[in-house]
Formats: structure tokens, sequence, C-alpha cells
């Protein structure tokens, strides 16, 4: 299991000693949520900080952009240094270009689904992806419930990809914690991301070992 804190959660007046912090709890990737106010109705940040976290850590970067027209700004988030870039099915005129176009850059490519959109959407493409992201809360602010209605659906994308022998990776994002991480993982999740499941806890190793050891 894969465990991806999400900078958003973090205390972002001492960004590098957060970041140094979770690098020494054994964070597997920096998620980084990307919101334009447009697609979500809340605003976070761009490349520029994006660029200077990049600067931060040898962690890989993970890019989950809640944004309209996320082509414009691939090779932007590229060029800071981003590794694995999730678009929304909602947000791209063309799918398959986007995947081509991240795989030939060496990024990551990934589709995020919201919680009430159907899984059969991004079936025709997830032979092509590395990751899926399934929101298991309504994209725009941390610390949201998790909705359990949710896990039906990655219980479906794990047993499409196992069926097909994919290797598309499932990561869950939305609510994740100690709590309800092992009924996660039992449905099928590789990658857990969490913001205030981390970054909210007195203790980011414990909080990250609790998440990886969902998957036992």
């Amino acid at each position: 299991m894969k465990i991806a804190p999400s900078i958003i959660a973090a205390d972002f007046t001492k960004l590098k000693h957060e970041i140094k912090m979770i690098e020494q709890a054994g964070a597997d990737l920096i998620h980084l949520d990307i919101m334009d106010g447009v697609f979500v109705p809340n605003i976070t940040f761009g490349p520029m900080i994006v660029e200077a976290i990049n600067k931060m850590t040898k962690l890989e970067l993970d890019a989950h952009l809640m944004i309209v027209n996320p082509e414009k700004y691939y090779e932007r988030f590229i060029e800071c240094g981003t590794k694995w870039i999730s678009f929304h099915i909602e947000t791209v005129r063309n799918v398959k270009e986007s995947i081509n176009f991240l795989k030939k850059k060496k990024c990551h490519p990934g589709i995020a689904i919201n919680p009430e959109t159907p899984l059969q959407k991004i079936f025709k493409y997830i032979d092509r992806l590395d990751y899926l992201l399934i929101m298991t809360v309504h994209p725009g602010f941390y610390g949201q419930k998790f909705i359990p209605e949710v896990l039906k659906k990655i219980e479906q994308a794990r047993r499409f990809i196992d069926k097909n022998h994919l290797r598309c990776l499932i990561q869950v994002d939305g609510g994740i914690n100690g709590e309800n991480a092992s009924i996660v993982a039992r449905a099928g999740a590789d990658i857990l991301v969490a913001g205030a499941g981390v970054f909210k806890t007195k203790n980011y190793k414990k909080a990250i070992r609790n998440l990886k050891c969902s998957r036992i």
C-alpha cells in the first residue's frame, strides 16, 4: 500500500518542515490538490508552489488537477517536477490525447472520477492508465466525511482490473484515515490519499504506519 499525504492539509507557514516530517514518516508520494474555483468551489495553488515543493523533497509529486481545461497546464506542471498527473474525465475533450501526451512526457497518467460518476465511463481508457483516482468525497475541500457508498465502485474497479490483467493502480482520495483505511484496502485500493488523516494528527509516523497496515 502506497500512502500519499495531501499537502492541502499541511501547515503552509512551515511547509518545508511538514514535508520533511512526512518523508521521515514513510510517505510514498506527495499529493497535490490543484483547484481552480471553477470545476470545484475552491482555489488552492498552481505551478509556482508546486515548483517550490519539488525543491523541498525527493518524493514524487502527484498532482490531482481539479480544473477546467487541464490540457493547457500539463506541460507546466511536468516542468515543475510533477511525475503523476490525474485529470477529471468530466473536464477534457479528448481523453486519449491527454493520456498519450502524459505518457510521451514520461508522466504517470491517471483519470479521476467523482463519487457520482459511473465507472463505465473510464473502462475504455483504463488499459492505458497508470492509475485510477476514485473520489470518496465531493472534491473541493479537505476534511470531509468519507462516502461509504463508493466502496462498491472501488470493488467493481478492482474486479475489472484483475479480470483483464491490467496494471492500473487504484488510488482512493477523500476522508481517508486510520479508521476506514482497512475497508478501503479490502475493496481494492493500492494508493491511499490522506490529508487531515495525516497532517491533522499528532504523530505523522503513526498515522502513515496505520494507513500502510490497512492492507494486512
